[in-house]
């Protein structure tokens, strides 16, 4: 049961993020996927490469959550390392491209890698 749970949790974590990065641009959305305060700082224009970027890293996101959530489902060694690459991804995603609408999907990825770590659940190890 832990392992469908924790599978199911994986797939669709990441298939989230695809959604919220390729949002058509309506202004109705909470917050700009495409604006990043922090490379604007740093002088990079907003312009397509980086909306760009974050797509990019949106879906190697996805994909690393959903590899780990098949090797969950699996019961694969590997998909704590999968998790801890998706968590990490995804973390570097929403710091880039801060909002505090994500604020959640940045405690779900800092659970992840804890989780991992700490080798929680017990019964996938």
């Amino acid at each position: 049961m832990t392992t469908a749970l924790v599978a199911t949790f994986l797939f669709l974590h990441g298939l989230v993020h695809l959604p919220v990065w390729l949002a058509q641009d309506d202004r109705n959305e909470p917050f700009d996927p495409r604006h990043s305060w922090p490379l604007a700082t740093a002088g990079l224009p907003q312009a397509r490469v980086v909306s760009s970027a974050a797509v990019g890293l949106a879906s190697v996101t996805t994909i690393l959550y959903v590899i780990a959530g098949a090797a969950t489902a699996a019961q694969s060694s590997g998909w704590a390392t999968a998790a801890i690459l998706a968590a990490s991804v995804g973390l570097v995603l929403k710091a880039l491209w801060f909002n505090p609408w994500l604020s959640l999907g940045v405690l779900l990825d800092a659970g992840v890698i804890t989780a991992v770590l700490m080798s929680w659940p017990a019964s996938l190890y």
